[in-house]
């Protein structure tokens, strides 16, 4: 262990007693006698805080400059930024005569000084930026210290309104070690000169833009000790062009195409290929757009956005494979049931701006059947009807009977046209069956059309109006 000489103990309690330094005298106006000065008087107590007494605390004052955005990561969570880092404070009691010195303010190098123990409490990694050997040294004993930093800084990233999403990252700046009583920081230029002169230098911006800086001094207790702080809130805004271009139109322009695919006629045109194409060439694009979302645990607005817009397209798939059921494989066999066709086309017509169609019940048409039957049946053929059909219409001769074998084969030819008629009006009936469900099948098609194209408005206009109430950043 050294031994400290007596005179040595008495120059540090004086110096301690009575200021930390005094008042330079320069031998002459020289850089070599203002650096002995200074290697006398100020480079040997580089250890101690430069005060003249220790209860007096040492004001730090700070301020950044914004010159680069580097880089988001949304995974990670880690926000990189290049700043200008700039710290002030004064050596208590220090002062000499610029003539007398021959120099108002001199560089000095920085491990002679004592030097403040200020860091970013949001530091991640390691500061890979230049480091400047120099701080300046006024004649009053004001330090300035200025330096480039990459600042690897921690972030609560909120993606969920990607890609209109407003970053708010935090850069805390304190000391390490020393309490509010020891060092306390002072709030250098304002929000509003740093965001000027940022916005002056800034350089690499790339996806992201400097909307905002704010800046708010702060205290931070901890076991009942308080430590001065600044936080300076960084706010960016994510450029959303690339976003909206490659993401947004494609989508949009996919679901337009598939909302106009209801005005295809259903009875001459293959609807439901053409929407399982789209379906097909949507879900391609889904697995592009994977390489531009952000990666992270948090669900973003526009992930459901395409969600949505993909359970629309397969909705309005099943639609078409109901209505073309209705209209195809169901008018064939089965009658449109009265309570169907009275709901269908003498209201939901009317809701659809369709107009309404007659109701053909069941008991209509057999009653109708029977009716027409009965009034040419096989019994009702006579002497007097063959002999308009032998084309002998003379009221003179008295009517003859015509022979068996002719008789017999009018009422087989009338048997036969009989059945012929029954069979067309079967027919034309079913014809009519098939024309109501085919009606029916519109009424729906345009009522789901009308339903799909208010759910697609609701929908998107609510996803609009969240991304625009969302965009203010949250403090923190």
């Amino acid at each position: 262990m050294t031994e400290v000489k007596p005179a040595e103990l008495i120059f540090l309690c004086f110096m301690l007693l009575h200021g930390f330094v005094a008042t330079l005298n320069c031998t002459s106006p020289t850089p070599e006698s203002l650096f002995a000065a200074l290697e006398t008087n100020v480079f040997t107590k580089k250890l101690l805080r430069p005060v003249k007494n220790f209860s007096t605390p040492i004001n730090i004052t700070v301020g950044i400059t914004v010159v680069g955005i580097l880089g988001v990561d949304e995974q990670s969570q880690v926000l990189t930024t290049m700043l200008w880092q700039v710290l002030e404070w004064e050596i208590e009691g220090l002062s000499w005569d610029e003539e007398e010195c021959g120099s108002k303010r001199v560089s000095v190098p920085r491990e002679l000084l004592w030097v403040p123990d200020i860091h970013i409490a949001e530091f991640m990694d390691e500061d890979k930026s230049p480091k400047p050997p120099y701080v300046y040294l006024d004649n009053t004993g004001h330090v300035y210290d200025d330096k480039p930093v990459r600042v690897v800084s921690s972030c609560r990233l909120v993606i969920y309104t990607f890609p209109f999403d407003v970053q708010d990252c935090l850069l805390t700046y304190g000391s390490y070690l020393h309490v509010a009583a020891d060092i306390r920081l002072i709030q250098g230029p304002t929000a509003e000169e740093i965001l000027a002169e940022s916005r002056e230098v800034l350089e690499t911006n790339g996806e992201w833009k400097l909307e905002d800086i704010r800046v708010a001094p702060s205290t931070l207790t901890l076991d009942e000790r308080s430590f001065s702080q600044i936080k300076y809130h960084i706010i960016l805004r994510r450029r959303s062009i690339l976003y909206v271009v490659n993401l947004l139109i494609p989508s949009c322009f996919l679901i337009t195409v598939d909302l106009f695919s209801f005005m295809l006629p259903t009875d001459s045109v293959d609807r439901s290929s053409f929407k399982m194409t789209l379906i097909l060439g949507y879900s391609v694009f889904l697995l592009i757009m994977n390489d531009l979302l952000p990666i992270t645990g948090e669900t973003p607005l526009i992930n459901v956005f395409f969600s949505i817009s993909l359970a629309l397209m397969v909705t309005s798939l099943l639609e078409t494979m109901f209505i073309v059921n209705i209209q195809n494989s169901t008018s064939n066999t089965i009658m449109v049931p009265h309570w169907l066709s009275v709901l269908v086309l003498q209201y939901l017509a009317v809701i659809v701006l369709l107009p309404r169609k007659r109701v053909v019940t069941r008991a209509t048409y057999f009653s109708n059947t029977a009716a027409r039957a009965q009034n040419f049946s096989i019994n009702s053929i006579s002497a007097f009807h063959l002999q308009h059909a032998s084309g002998d219409d003379s009221l003179a001769k008295p009517p003859m009977t015509p022979p068996e074998p002719a008789l017999d084969e009018l009422r087989k030819l009338s048997r036969d046209l009989s059945a012929i008629r029954l069979h067309i009006e079967k027919h034309d009936q079913g014809c009519k069956t098939m024309d109501e469900w085919r009606m029916i099948g519109k009424v729906l098609n345009r009522l789901l059309f009308g339903m799909y194209i208010v759910f697609i408005t609701v929908s998107f206009i609510t996803i609009i109006c969240i991304w625009n109430l969302s965009k203010t950043p949250q403090e923190g």
